[in-house]
């Protein structure tokens, strides 16, 4: 266990870590915002390429360079961290119960490892001598060793639930199991979540801070177990699919953690949204525009209605994706209590004035 009661590379981390607890509550507002650094933390000199895709997604010591360097070289504002992310795949969980990986030089995928019959598959456990689990595990042990106090480490982004099944079955193959073998689906899907529960724990025990808790993807710390929860596969389906597939295993994962997020990933997935509001231990909702990476932003008054229909149900919100020009009518809005709102600022010196002006909404 480990983890500074302050970060060297972050103003007041005290204040900011107060508002992050708040706002799992409700009752706080969490500022995100980035900038570049008017003058970096370090001197430090560019890393080099990497070798190869091996290199760029796996190696702990390249990964502790190339995100040392550009950790050095970002503000951090408002109530934003330094977060070394130890992220590989699209669903880093499938590569250590026995997927192989298609290594990209944007991305890493699964690849199917659970062919037909399914039934004659072997139950589902973590497989802690899987390559990928032993270098997510040195990476995270490097990068927690390197800190020094400048950053926090999140665990690989695990992914749960139906979508990693479909990461080990096929998303075609799954969604005719669905319908052919639906106990079976059932089954894996608990099976799924024991390993993540024992991944977690495994990388939680290198990353845990002082305070009982730990930073996760999406820019989320919360003191206890902490972590970013998901199922984009859930667009593919209606609510009484929802609440037979997913909501069991999922409402079982909130409840084993701390603090939940749900990852809602895209138009298609709010046909699901009331399942997940009814999910008492799911405290926060993050929305993800379809459009996003096409010019979409998560402040438009497009996504106001969705925002203030989550906070009416009693959960707390991330707004990604938020333009600078869009923080405060956002939060005018919306109002700051149970927000939260990433975003970026051209300098350091809008971004200290952004978040002046945000503290007026706390």
């Amino acid at each position: 266990m480990g983890g500074p009661s302050d970060l060297l590379w972050k103003e007041d981390w005290a204040s900011a870590r107060a508002h992050h607890a708040a706002w799992w509550e409700q009752r706080g507002l969490v500022l995100w915002v980035t900038a570049p650094r008017a003058v970096p933390a370090l001197s430090l000199a560019p890393p080099p390429p990497a070798r190869d895709l091996r290199e760029r997604w796996f190696s702990p010591e390249w990964r502790l360079r190339q995100q040392e360097y550009q950790l050095s070289r970002t503000y951090f504002g408002g109530d934003a961290f330094p977060l070394f992310a130890c992220i590989s795949a699209a669903g880093d969980l499938g590569a250590y119960l026995g997927c192989g990986l298609e290594l990209a030089p944007t991305t890493v995928w699964c690849e199917p490892c659970i062919a037909d019959p399914p039934e004659s598959h072997p139950p589902i456990r973590l497989q802690r001598d899987a390559w990928a689990f032993q270098q997510h595990l040195a990476m995270v042990t490097l990068a927690q060793r390197e800190s020094g106090g400048r950053w926090l480490v999140t665990p690989p982004d695990f992914v749960e639930n139906v979508d990693i099944l479909a990461a080990m079955r096929g998303p075609q193959a799954i969604l005719f199991d669905l319908m052919d073998r639906p106990a079976w689906v059932e089954a894996k899907v608990m099976e799924i979540n024991q390993a993540f529960f024992a991944a977690f724990d495994a990388f939680a025990d290198v990353i845990r801070d002082g305070f009982g808790g730990n930073a996760f993807v999406f820019n989320i710390w919360g003191p206890g177990r902490t972590a970013k929860v998901q199922c984009d596969a859930c667009a593919m389906f209606g609510p009484e699919m929802f609440r037979r597939f997913v909501a069991p295993a999922l409402t079982q994962q909130c409840d084993w953690l701390d603090y939940a997020l749900f990852h809602l990933d895209g138009e298609a997935a709010l046909a699901n949204l009331d399942e997940l509001l009814a999910i008492p231990s799911l405290q926060a909702i993050e929305w993800t525009p379809q459009r996003l990476a096409v010019g979409d932003s998560g402040g438009h008054p497009r996504h106001w209605d969705l925002y203030r229909r989550i906070l009416a149900a009693g959960k707390s919100v991330q707004a990604i994706g938020v333009r600078y020009d869009e923080v405060l009518p956002l939060l005018d809005a919306c109002g700051g209590p149970g927000l939260f709102i990433t975003t970026t600022a051209p300098s350091e010196e809008k971004a200290r004035d952004l978040a002046e002006r945000v503290a007026a909404y706390r």
